[in-house]
């Protein structure tokens, strides 16, 4: 080997050696600090945060005032609701029905993406910030838990999950209305991306088969954002050191040696 492939190649070794030594628990700590972030925006008590079920009231929009929904989201509930719409092709029908504090409507949405999220720092949390990482292997594994758990959590968040009209009609947040609804009708709330739907859906049985219309209405909720925000910085982070990783991992024969400079101070 020349001396400038043996030259070219020890660099590698040392750039190799400080990214596991060193990069990868410095970014491991800003990734921390950004997800300790996000989950002060949860209105849930997470790592750190003491916003125990913070409460915010919303109003929702729909075309033409079809549908009107004041509601208070307190936690990953709704505690209080008044819901009115107007029956689609019987216009003159108004619908009207509440949710109560002792009966709340459950938005398992946030529930499972704080989870996911406290998840997600927990894999940081048990890598002992003093470890020596040897292969490429080790920060792959322990990238990949992560970015695991941050992706369920955005993806709790931006893609609601699919119901069949009869899952609606029994789920028991359909017991939360106060009156019940008449059997053709029913509602859904749900979180898509940074914003609180509330889905309104008319039941028409048609020769044996049930079809149905849906009215929706719609309300942004900041701190939905703020956290979606934090979760795709958290991700972006996170996949360029997967990327920076799987770089060196193409050198199958790179390993930490034995004896490291100690002037680096690893």
């Amino acid at each position: 080997m020349a001396d400038c492939e043996k030259e070219e190649a020890h660099n590698l070794q040392m750039e190799f050696e400080w990214v596991l030594h060193e990069e990868v628990h410095s970014s491991l700590s800003q990734l921390r600090n950004i997800l300790m972030e996000c989950a002060q925006r949860f209105p849930l008590a997470l790592f750190g945060n003491d916003q125990h079920n913070k409460t915010d009231r919303f109003v929702f929009a729909a075309p033409h005032d079809q549908v009107k929904c004041v509601a208070v989201l307190t936690g990953d509930s709704i505690t209080n609701a008044e819901v009115n719409f107007k029956v689609q092709r019987q216009q003159n029908v108004n619908m009207r029905t509440s949710i109560q504090s002792e009966h709340p409507w459950k938005l398992q949405q946030i529930q499972d993406a704080a989870n996911h999220l406290q998840q997600g720092i927990a894999h940081i949390d048990n890598v002992d910030r003093h470890y020596l990482f040897k292969t490429s292997d080790e920060v792959m594994h322990v990238l990949g838990n992560i970015l695991g758990c941050l992706q369920r959590s955005r993806t709790s968040l931006i893609v609601p999950r699919k119901k069949t009209i009869d899952d609606l009609i029994k789920s028991r947040n359909m017991k939360s209305l106060n009156p019940n609804l008449p059997e053709n009708l029913a509602i859904s709330f749900y979180i898509q991306s940074y914003k609180l739907v509330l889905a309104v859906y008319q039941l028409e049985n048609a020769h044996g088969s049930v079809k149905y219309e849906t009215q929706q209405a719609e309300c942004s909720v900041p701190w939905l954002n703020d956290a979606l925000v934090l979760l795709t910085i958290a991700l972006q982070l996170c996949q360029r050191l997967k990327d920076k990783i799987c770089v060196f991992s193409q050198y199958k024969d790179f390993t930490v040696g034995s004896r490291v400079p100690s002037a680096m101070g690893w």
